[in-house]
Formats: C-alpha cells, structure tokens, sequence
C-alpha cells in the first residue's frame, strides 16, 4: 500500500496540484453538527434515500414539495404517519411517489427519535461518532435506519458534514490498486481493511477521512 503523499503525487500529476487543492471537501466542525436539528437529518436522510436510483435534479426541484408534504419532517409528526397519510402521499404530486421510500420517513423518524432520546439528540450522537470507526456507523445506518444502506448513507454522511469517505468507483478502484480489496468492499473484512488503510493515511497525512477520499479518486481513472 503506498503512503498517502504517494497517493498525493498521483493525484498531482493527473489533475495538478491547484485542482487537487481546490478539489478537496472537508467536514463541519463537531459543534456545528451537534446543533443541527433533528427535523434536518431527517429531511437530508429522506433527500438521499429519493435521490438514490433517481435524477438529482429532479428530486432538488421537488424538494419544497417534499417539505410541506411531510410537515418539514418535523419528527413527532413523521413518526405518527399512519396507512391514511401513506395513501394520501402516494398520489400527493408534490413529492416522488414512491411507496417504500414514503414510508422510510416514518421508520427514520422513529430512528432519530430514538437517538435523540439516548443522546439528547441526533446531532449530538453523529458529532461524537469517532471517524476511525466511520464504517461501524455506516453499519449501523443500514442496520437500524431504513434504506440507508450502500452509498445512500455515505451521502447522507458526507453532505451532513460528518468525517467520511465515499465508496465511489474512482475510490474503490485506488483501493483495489493498493491491494486492500479485490472489489467493492461488502464483506466486514473488507470493511475493517478499508477503514484501517484509510485511517493510516489519516496519521500519516493529518487530513480527514474527507480529504483522503477525494484525493484518492483524482489519483486514478
């Protein structure tokens, strides 16, 4: 596996190094996620999971139909959707409708609810999540949450402003170029390798999992 500064020069020498410098992402601030609503998870999580499989653009277009249609995911109410207010979603043509991406509202309301009350709040609870495990929180998104499996809750992660990587063909072509995986990673050894070379890059580099995973896409195809 070469160092990251290898893995830099690549990239350099693909893309120079101003596009590389202005290409990185960086995450928020802990305190800044940590006073995030819950209601703001819950609409970001719902933009990713209609998003997923869909037009993008679509889907931003849309998307103050999708907040007055679920009461701009205010959690208490989205929890109590019940079989009427699914009928009425389905043929509600402010929203995509789409059945079982409706109801992962209410599952993930019930998800954040649940957070908040063992953390005082969601925002709490991913702010405190440690990055050198960013793949047992992925796990844990596809476990407890609904339709938040695969790049769906790397997404959600990354545009919540958490410390992540994205599992994006470009990355996981570095990857296998590394000798870390022969595939996309699916198995939990190949998880725990990809976080374990990820958080060796960390050390060495001083950079987030954010960084690295954008200076590992520019470095290959």
């Amino acid at each position: 596996m070469r160092s990251f500064q290898d893995i830099w020069s690549l990239a350099v020498d693909r893309k120079g190094e101003a596009a590389v410098v202005e290409g990185l992402q960086f995450p928020k601030p802990a305190a800044e996620i940590a006073a995030v609503p819950d209601d703001r998870f819950l609409s970001l999580m719902t933009r990713c999971i209609f998003q997923s499989g869909f037009n993008w653009k679509v889907v931003d277009a849309m998307w103050p139909g999708f907040e007055a249609a679920f009461e701009g995911f205010d959690i208490g109410h989205c929890m109590m959707l019940h079989d009427e207010d699914f009928g009425r979603l389905v043929s509600d043509t402010r929203i995509v409708r789409h059945g079982q991406k409706i109801k992962s509202v209410q599952e993930n309301a019930v998800f954040l609810a649940d957070l908040a009350r063992e953390h005082g709040s969601a925002g709490a609870f991913f702010a405190r999540w440690p990055a050198e495990n960013y793949v047992g929180l992925l796990d844990l998104l596809q476990k407890k949450g609904s339709r938040l499996g695969g790049n769906t809750g790397q997404y959600f992660l990354r545009f919540a402003g958490l410390e992540s990587f994205i599992l994006s063909q470009s990355v996981v072509n570095r990857l296998v170029a590394e000798g870390i995986v022969t595939k996309a990673p699916s198995s939990a050894r190949d998880k725990a390798a990809v976080q374990a070379a990820f958080n060796t890059w960390k050390a060495q580099s001083g950079r987030s999992l954010t960084e690295i995973s954008r200076v590992l896409a520019l470095s290959i195809d």
